[in-house]
């Protein structure tokens, strides 16, 4: 007689029990069903990331590491907008967000010619300061999900902090830039990569973001503190010449007079000029910045008293937030396209055209032309951003490159407060807030465009 193997109760529990044939590959046909989309999304955004050396040379990690940046700001946004604009009326909004600007933007327009300096004196820490900007909008995010739902006081000074961490990791971004680029890439092609990244990050964290704050108003800040934890690993992971300072000096924004001797370089001090282009390009994006500042505090007003042709305020916010992160886009790959061929030529008629428009919408305000001023500053701000990124790289020596850069953002954030004060003290008067919106481009034509044009000819 054969040899029966008797499977007992108590041995069959100690077996864990293996399919086989058709079960087995039809589990791996699942599994492999479920993950594709995260793992195919995955690989897919690793490749567009990495792609043209940019993996080899550190700038894939900084792209990634400025969408996670990206989608963190958006989360803390919602939560804020939620808590200090939408959950109450028009007029007790308008003291609340002046409030937030008085208790956040007051402080922090002191503290942003600060940052720069301050950062350009710590290069060999760059990414211990990326990652330390992360941390703390991490921590802050936790402490202000126990006070979004009150709206209370205590609110207001955590939000001045993750201003102030989301500044200086924009500053110390646009210093670490030209460290990571790939051979074959110029300046304004990593800008707008890295740009681009954040936008659709934005884009993609916007709905989530929604939706977390439907669940409650903590949920936002709880999802921002993951991302920006996650942020702090990677913002470690970027490759060490980030922090490599050699051969920079500091660089100081200064025109040039014609016939001037250069002044003398002094130990520590870099260089005194950085050029005429330079300098209007700058002054031509801070009235570009301030228009941007601007129209987000007067149209978040305006269209919520007044929406657009007969709309909800939500949906009239929507069609002018979408328009503008449209032309953001647009702007970035335009620049792109067009890489360094003559940036002040570009400055000078997006300014133009900025002004052209303001100046329409003043006249003749209609729902469509907000929109269209929206997707005009957008792709404006983009545009000229990325051409003051070229001139910097044409004209600024290599050695007080990155100071510039830090230096030239920390005052372009400065001017979006100043612009974001002047829109939330404006009466509620369409034509009078574009007349105020046109005159800031205005400012920026007259101090900038026949410097730029002169400085542009061959």
């Amino acid at each position: 007689m054969g040899h029966y193997d008797v499977v007992t109760p108590a041995r069959l529990s100690s077996r864990s029990y293996v399919p086989t044939g058709p079960l087995r590959k039809a589990g791996r046909a699942v599994g492999r069903a479920l993950h594709l989309p995260f793992t195919g999304t995955a690989r897919g955004i690793r490749r567009a990331t990495h792609a043209h050396g940019a993996g080899e040379s550190g700038l894939g990690k900084l792209i990634e590491l400025h969408a996670v940046n990206g989608a963190g700001d958006v989360l803390i946004t919602i939560a804020l907008a939620s808590t200090v604009f939408f959950s109450v009326p028009t007029d007790e909004a308008r003291g609340r967000v002046a409030l937030y600007l008085a208790i956040t933007m007051a402080p922090f327009t002191l503290l942003a010619p600060v940052i720069g300096p301050l950062l350009d004196r710590l290069p060999h820490g760059r990414r211990a300061a990326m990652a330390g900007a992360m941390l703390a909008r991490a921590v802050l995010a936790l402490a202000m999900s126990g006070a979004v739902a009150t709206g209370g006081i205590e609110l207001y000074p955590a939000a001045l902090g993750v201003l102030v961490a989301s500044k200086a990791y924009g500053v110390v971004r646009s210093a670490v830039v030209p460290r990571l680029l790939p051979p074959v890439f110029s300046l304004v092609k990593a800008n707008s990569r890295v740009t681009l990244a954040g936008l659709l990050a934005t884009g993609a964290a916007a709905p989530v973001g929604a939706a977390l704050q439907r669940v409650g108003p903590a949920w936002p800040l709880y999802g921002a503190f993951v991302v920006f934890v996650a942020g702090t690993f990677l913002a470690f992971s970027m490759p060490g010449k980030v922090d490599s300072a050699k051969g920079e000096r500091r660089a100081h924004l200064a025109a040039e007079h014609p016939g001037e001797p250069e002044a003398p370089e002094r130990p520590g001090r870099g260089l005194r000029d950085v050029g005429p282009s330079v300098v209007h390009a700058l002054q031509a994006n801070a009235a570009l910045r301030a228009l941007s500042g601007f129209l987000i505090f007067f149209l978040a007003f305006l269209l919520r008293q007044h929406p657009l042709d007969g709309r909800s305020a939500a949906i009239s916010l929507g069609i002018v937030g979408v328009a503008a992160g449209l032309g953001n886009a647009v702007g970035t790959a335009v620049g792109a396209w067009l890489k360094s061929r003559a940036p002040e030529r570009i400055i000078a008629t997006v300014l133009g055209i900025a002004l052209g428009v303001s100046v329409l919408t003043a006249v003749f305000f209609s729902g469509l032309l907000v929109a269209v001023l929206g997707a005009t500053a957008g792709l404006c701000q983009a545009l000229g951003k990325l051409s003051l990124d070229a001139l910097i790289q044409r004209d600024v020596p290599e050695s007080v490159r990155n100071s510039a850069f830090a230096r030239s953002e920390t005052l372009l954030q400065v001017a979006w407060v100043v612009g974001g004060a002047i829109g939330i003290v404006l009466p509620l008067v369409a034509w009078v807030g574009m007349s105020v919106a046109a005159g800031l481009v205005a400012i920026g034509v007259l101090l900038s465009v026949h410097g730029l044009l002169s400085a542009g000819r061959p």
